[in-house]
């Protein structure tokens, strides 16, 4: 019966999640025959029930959404395409968020899109546990060739960053026989209970939630903030600072017959947008190395191109042990991988591993697709070509004797940079870095600013930062676009005090 009916409805407008059908109520009376819509009464409901219009949505969203949840603009996205998002009040706006990084290649891509919708109408889900689905093989085949080290060859598929570093907690403890993990204060790597408990970004994360996981320490990302130097210091003396706490951290609180794995992003997201110094991602190395340590490089943010190479451990030529990724490894679609060497896996039992929607099919059909827009497209050079661009304009915006001041730091790698204001306040009243002739909250007010002149852009960490996120295939002129907004964005709030 679904078979019959899959052949009147087009796969661009059916969407298979659960058992149910989901048809664009808008074209229903278009595409779908009186017959079909009369036969199910649930099309029929949807095809007239609204919930009023814009305002009157977000109303609804603000008393039914979990206040838990935060958002960027109380607004509807009704539809997004590219590098813009249209609101339900008719704006459209530039978006240099990516959903967070995730639309890498631009919101609706037409081959992955095209991809997912292919593959609703060959088979949704087909259970990791039961069988393999031919999307979850191919995207392994398209992965192989991407990863930074020949030996990362064995791979697992879930649904979110988050779980994919639970994931690799619970192989590195299985591989090692060893409990203890080590974290980088100000790494970001989820909200569920393992993963925040790795989490060092922020206390709203875990505020209240305690007790968290146990047998974990953190330890000083290589980030000036974290020894309360100037932001020109040279990455070689904050490698060696941050080297010189490890190695006490070994010898005071988790000895290396303890410690099963140093976890690392190789450019740390949200804790402000800061790349790991090659010899700093080196020496981490060396210590795991001689110490029976696992290395695990955190790409859900910093792969699939971000940085300018296919994944940002490649900088400085260290060999994870497990890498895991999201994000950008489907475009949109729910998809995460941990990923290490088959001597490893190996040491798993099965069904140790898995989950119900672990690397559905639909998600790993629309990673295959992503894998090869990466190539036909030439993604990597543009992003390498816009990033000269964007620090170019961001330098100089730096350079303008009424904003030197403001402007803290100006970093990153690839399409995946920051720029860090000065705060009057700091950290607390003890941050060495604090500048009493800036304005306050200048970070939250130039996105704020930025959103009101059409651009969507966010903040990070504790700091005063902005992050920049567009679209890996954003085009010159977007890019030049968003550029200019944000100029007059930080020139009118520092005007303003």
């Amino acid at each position: 019966m679904f078979a019959s009916r899959s052949k009147i409805v087009s796969p661009r407008l059916l969407v298979a999640s659960q058992g149910s059908l989901k048809i664009n109520s808008a074209q229903l009376g278009k595409h779908v025959p009186r017959s079909f819509t009369s036969q199910t009464p649930h099309l029929r409901t949807m095809a007239s029930s609204s919930l009023g219009d814009h305002a009157a949505q977000v109303v609804f969203g603000q008393k039914h959404v979990t206040k838990g949840l935060g958002r960027q603009v109380e607004a509807v996205l009704t539809k997004a395409q590219g590098s813009y998002v249209t609101l339900g009040d008719g704006r459209q706006l530039l978006d240099f968020t990516c959903g967070i990084g995730v639309t890498n290649l631009g919101h609706c891509h037409p081959k992955v899109s095209a991809a997912a919708a292919e593959q609703c109408m060959k088979i949704v889900h087909g259970q990791c546990s039961i069988g393999f689905t031919q999307p979850y093989l191919e995207l392994i085949d398209r992965l192989l060739p991407m990863m930074p080290h020949p030996s990362l060859d064995s791979f697992y598929f879930w649904n979110s960053g988050s779980e994919a570093i639970e994931g690799a907690i619970k192989m590195a403890r299985i591989i090692t026989g060893k409990q203890n993990i080590i974290s980088m204060q100000g790494g970001y790597h989820g909200r569920t209970y393992g993963a925040m408990a790795v989490t060092k970004s922020k206390t709203i994360y875990s505020e209240g939630f305690h007790p968290l996981m146990p047998g974990v320490f953190s330890m000083p990302f290589p980030y000036w903030h974290h020894f309360s130097l100037p932001p020109s210091t040279p990455t070689s003396e904050l490698s060696k600072l941050s080297l010189n706490q490890l190695h006490l951290l070994l010898s005071q609180q988790t000895a290396p017959r303890d410690t099963a794995a140093i976890l690392i992003e190789p450019v740390m997201g949200e804790g402000g947008y800061v790349p790991a110094p090659p010899e700093f991602l080196q020496g981490l190395r060396e210590i795991c190395d001689k110490e029976g340590i696992l290395l695990i490089i955190d790409e859900v943010q910093s792969g699939f191109g971000r940085t300018g190479k296919n994944f940002a451990v490649e900088y400085s030529g260290v060999r994870p042990d497990i890498m895991t990724i999201a994000k950008g490894l489907a475009n949109g679609f729910p998809l995460s991988g941990v990923i290490s060497k088959k001597e490893f896996t190996d040491k798993l039992k099965p069904g140790s591993m898995g989950g119900t929607y672990a690397g559905n099919a639909v998600a790993c059909a629309a990673g295959v697709a992503v894998a090869d827009a990466f190539k036909e497209e030439n993604i990597l050079e543009n992003v390498n070509a816009r990033s000269k661009e964007l620090f170019a304009a961001l330098e100089a915006l730096r350079s303008k004797p009424e904003l030197s001041s403001a402007i803290l730091d100006v970093r990153g790698q690839g399409l995946m940079v920051a720029v860090e204001f000065a705060s009057p306040k700091g950290t607390g009243p003890y941050d060495p870095l604090r500048n009493t002739s800036v304005p306050e909250k200048l970070s939250s007010r130039v996105a704020k600013r930025c959103q009101e002149k059409g651009m969507l852009i966010l903040t990070t960490s504790v700091y005063e930062v902005i992050r920049f996120i567009p679209a890996l295939n954003i085009t010159k002129e977007d890019l030049a676009k968003g550029c200019q907004i944000f100029a007059e964005a930080v020139e009118e709030v520092v005007k303003e005090g």
